[in-house]
């Protein structure tokens, strides 16, 4: 059997935890600074009403929501989150594994109080099989205190920050209404990593107007840190986008599959060889999704990296300059 080309999260997670690790994708009822006003009402170009959420499921019935306090709204959310991940655990899936991760998904997990946020994580840690938690955020939604409570966890579980760089130029970063710069994530890495919390880093290929060299530059940015994981998505445009919108008028054509496979190659072939590679392609709602059409089919993508890498003899670090 031929050796895995690239780090890969089960690999990872085998050689952590000793067996296969499920992870339990959870809605914790949080919005986003690009949504809510703050930065901006739109949010990023790309991304959905539900906050590239739409894979959650939340396993709640009838009966689950006639006990939910309705005039508490904090409350509300913490009983919800419960319902989720017990839920999750007590159905056919969970007899997969022995052991679990709590991945708070959509929105920006860390955009609350830090009591607000403390009651939303507790909740979710309900049982002795999870041993991990991974929240997704965005850069300019990380503080000194929220990496005091998060480090606060690791005492008895793992934990893990996923943070949407998507490019390292920030002109594209306007074009796709990121809302931060790449200082910011700079900043937020820093941070993370003063209380040695490990950080799972988000980058796009196919962004509006981006070219090869941007994706070499993004590399190259990535490079600099101290940065545990990677999840290199695809840009797909999926209904009641922005970038749905572009693209219904011809303002943004979506790249081929080969060009996608090229890019993952170049990525893995020059990031560093110690980085978990947590994903190689974006999971797109299939009832929602415009383009482009090989997105649907994520066997293709596995099977055409694993092939490009193989005839490329390429793998994981083989290019990588320790910067």
């Amino acid at each position: 059997m031929e050796k895995e080309r690239f780090f890969s999260l089960n690999t990872y997670l085998r050689k952590k935890f000793g067996e296969k690790t499920i992870k339990i994708c959870i809605d914790g009822g949080f919005t986003c600074p690009n949504r809510d006003g703050k930065i901006s009402t739109g949010g990023c170009i790309f991304c959905s009403n539900n906050g590239s959420g739409e894979h959650i499921e939340k396993f709640i019935n009838n009966t689950s929501l006639k006990k939910l306090d309705k005039t508490n709204i904090l409350e509300n959310q913490i009983n919800i989150i419960k319902f989720q991940v017990s839920n999750y655990l007590n159905s056919y899936k969970a007899k997969r594994a022995n052991k679990f991760i709590v991945y708070f998904q959509n929105f920006t997990n860390t955009y609350d109080t830090v009591e607000n946020l403390k009651a939303k994580y507790d909740s979710a840690l309900i049982d002795k099989r999870i041993v991990a938690l991974d929240i997704a955020t965005r850069p300019d939604c990380i503080n000194e205190d929220i990496c005091k409570l998060l480090s606060s966890y690791k005492k008895d579980i793992d934990v893990w920050v996923e943070l949407g760089l998507q490019t390292s130029n920030d002109k594209t970063g306007k074009i796709i209404n990121r809302g931060y710069d790449s200082k910011t994530f700079s900043h937020a890495v820093k941070l993370l990593n003063k209380y040695n919390i490990d950080i799972v880093t988000h980058i796009m290929i196919g962004l509006p107007g981006e070219t090869f060299e941007d994706i070499k530059n993004t590399v190259n940015f990535i490079n600099c840190f101290n940065i545990q994981g990677l999840k290199i998505h695809s840009t797909y445009v999926v209904e009641n986008t922005v970038l749905a919108e572009m693209y219904k008028i011809g303002t943004y054509i979506p790249i081929s599959l080969e060009y996608y496979l090229e890019c993952c190659a170049y990525i893995l072939s020059n990031i560093s060889p110690n980085i978990v590679i947590h994903k190689i392609s974006g999971d797109a709602p299939k009832d929602l999704l415009l383009a482009p059409d090989w997105n649907r089919h994520k066997k293709w993508i596995i099977n055409g990296l694993t092939k490009f890498l193989k005839e490329h003899d390429l793998y994981q670090g083989k290019n990588y300059k320790n910067i």
